[in-house]
């Protein structure tokens, strides 16, 4: 089935069942008013709202309208804990060889992983609101998964069956910000200023054979003023697979329902199918010609990540952002 949240009913949003084609939704009912709710009594309202959801698609039902994507916030509008990790190595030893750096052994064993800001999200659709291009504004598109409540030390086997819904991402960096930020050895902030989401998020099962229960085996598309940065396949080239990652996060700690859990930057060996971000376009500049000559973007450039099945079908719908500069309060 398909999930996503009105930007009506508060913060957390009205959620909503989403057809399969993308074009119509209903609300969900009195007990699953958001996803969060959901989230957290997954085994109990799950099914109603899968019973829902194939009626959706059979026909009208009564209290259906047209989707607007314009009128979403992110599927799970804040969450109680966002967690991103750098699961395709091959992305960070590309960036490390740009500066001359050796990638250290143990970031083939051991993932990377930051907690960003779960707060607020923004919606598919929402500009990104930021004071300046100095900052070095950057897309990167990603896979997320949602689980529910996740137990502390987790295997990666048992981790999987945690795995409850899945989406896009566009975690926003501000790559100017973050050396200064990573000297202090204590990690991202101000660097990561929004994240935001595709309108729906997704069961494992609308993807088919594209799913595992491990990886996401299709392209993941970039396109930056209407031009392609990449498309590579997301289920290539994954050092650590969701399972893997969720098993790190838990290592010493549960995670609460709810938890967001990203993939990192979509990357292929030798950006074969292009790149996910600027910053690994850069980097490929670097190496080739001593310096990168792609600019990072700027005010008024138009960002759309999105993911197709194999008859060409958008399966979470399209992120579709303009980057808008902000001017804070007198």
């Amino acid at each position: 089935m398909k999930l996503a949240s009105l930007k009506s009913g508060g913060r957390d949003g009205t959620l909503v069942v989403v057809s399969r084609d993308l074009r119509r939704a209903v609300k969900a009912p009195p007990a699953s008013t958001t996803l969060q709710a959901v989230m957290e009594n997954w085994n109990d309202l799950a099914p109603a709202l899968a019973a829902l959801y194939d009626d959706l698609n059979k026909g009208s039902l009564t209290g259906e309208f047209v989707l607007q994507p314009g009128d979403l916030a992110a599927p799970l509008p804040r969450s109680y804990h966002w967690v991103d990790g750098s699961a395709y190595v091959t992305h960070v030893e590309l960036v490390r060889k740009a500066r001359g750096a050796e990638l250290p052994e143990s970031f083939w064993q051991d993932p990377l992983m930051y907690m960003g800001a779960s707060d607020a999200f923004i919606g598919p659709c929402d500009d990104v609101l930021l004071q300046s291009e100095d900052w070095g504004i950057d897309f990167e598109a990603e896979v997320a998964v949602i689980t529910d409540d996740v137990p502390a030390g987790v295997a990666g086997n048992v981790a999987a069956t945690h795995i409850k819904l899945i989406m896009l991402v566009n975690d926003v960096s501000l790559r100017n910000l973050v050396p200064a930020e990573l000297a202090k050895q204590f990690g991202f902030y101000q660097s990561k200023p929004w994240t935001s989401f595709s309108p729906v998020a997704v069961t494992p099962d609308e993807l088919g054979e594209a799913w595992d229960g491990r990886k996401v085996h299709l392209p993941l598309h970039a396109i930056l003023n209407g031009k392609k940065i990449g498309s590579p396949n997301a289920g290539l080239d994954m050092t650590f697979d969701f399972p893997q990652l969720i098993a790190h996060a838990a290592k010493s700690r549960s995670l609460t329902a709810g938890t967001v859990l990203g993939s990192g930057t979509v990357s292929n060996v030798g950006s074969k199918n292009g790149s996910c971000c600027l910053a690994e376009v850069r980097c490929l500049e670097t190496i080739a010609d001593g310096k990168p000559t792609t600019p990072f973007m700027s005010f008024g450039d138009r960002i759309e990540i999105e993911m197709f099945d194999a008859r060409g079908a958008s399966i979470f719908g399209r992120i579709d952002q303009v980057i808008k500069q902000y001017s804070p309060p007198a």
